[in-house]
């Protein structure tokens, strides 16, 4: 969420504070006295996620805004309110976002769960020592289970809405697989030469090795505060020319420039389309949801690396 945001929606707290005083502001106090359940989820990702298991009985509240980066987000005052507040805190886990996870580990007062880590991490090298690769979400066999775990730690948090909660993670699976599938389908178009990904930051791990994909080469690490220098940008450059790749990716939630002059150094295309790693887009967008998100990012992938695409049933 952006701090102008924020502000705003300080503002508008107060203003509802002011209207349960008066008695007033219809509407307002409606919401403040549903008694519903108050979940918060830190990524875009995981509130999509709950909002589809939940539907209308608990209170969703997410801290990042579409296209906010969790690896360098700095948490602002209303966080530390929203996170007080809560019933229940979904977050990923892995240290994806490490001040948050700073700020509920040590404010926090309901209950909370790291939903990335109930997968079994993919690791990466960091200054010498294994770390786990937090960028679970990209394998849509992954999403399931993590889609699963948020189920039950809603139903814990509110039993009598087990049905419903149940048959929506239900229907999400069942969208889930097919996604999953579909996007193997389209992968396996590429020609197998040209099967190889290179991106700003290391983030598709996880997609490469489900859908049959190479990791050719990153611009910066597992976090985007890495700051690269000149002699990284020369040496993914010498790798994407041996490597013969067609194109190569910029991210939405990363400034696009180095990427650009790796591209340009290295005389292979930058695909117009960016992908989607970290956040889902903005409402309205082509990845306004982990579903679309997924769809998004493989057309991307496919067409630019030379294969066809074919559209998403329902999409």
């Amino acid at each position: 969420m952006s701090r102008l945001k924020k502000d705003i929606l300080s503002l508008l707290t107060g203003g509802i504070s002011v209207c349960l005083l008066l008695g007033g502001c219809s509407g307002v106090t409606e919401e403040a006295d549903s008694g519903k359940p108050k979940v918060v989820a830190t990524s875009t990702i995981l509130r999509n996620w709950t909002e589809e298991v939940a539907g209308d009985e608990v209170q969703i509240q997410g801290i990042l805004e579409p296209g906010e980066d969790p690896h360098i987000y700095e948490p602002v005052p209303l966080d530390n309110q929203i996170i007080e507040d809560a019933d229940l805190i979904l977050y990923n886990g892995y240290n994806l976002e490490p001040a948050l996870i700073k700020l509920i580990q040590s404010s926090v007062s309901g209950a909370t769960f790291a939903v990335g880590e109930v997968i079994e991490p993919l690791d990466y090298d960091y200054q010498g020592q294994r770390e786990p690769d937090p960028h679970v979400w990209g394998d849509a066999e992954n999403a399931i289970a993590m889609v699963n775990t948020i189920r039950d730690q809603l139903i814990e948090l509110s039993p009598e809405d087990k049905a419903e909660f149940t048959a929506n993670a239900e229907a999400l699976t069942q969208t889930l697989q097919e996604v999953d599938g579909w996007i193997a389908e389209q992968v396996a178009t590429i020609p197998e030469n040209q099967r190889q990904l290179v991106t700003t930051h290391d983030a598709f791990q996880y997609y490469t090795k489900a859908y049959g994909l190479e990791v050719a080469g990153t611009l910066i690490g597992m976090s985007t505060e890495e700051q690269p220098s000149a002699q990284t940008v020369k040496r993914l450059s010498d790798d994407i020319r041996r490597a013969k790749v067609p194109a190569i990716f910029a991210e939405t939630t990363i400034n696009p420039a180095l990427i650009t002059t790796v591209a340009q150094e290295a005389k292979v295309k930058l695909s117009e389309r960016q992908l989607y790693s970290d956040s889902l887009g903005a409402p309205g967008s082509e990845a306004e949801t982990y579903v679309k998100m997924l769809v998004a990012n493989t057309q991307t992938i496919v067409e630019a690396l030379g294969g066809s695409y074919q559209d998403f049933p329902g999409s």
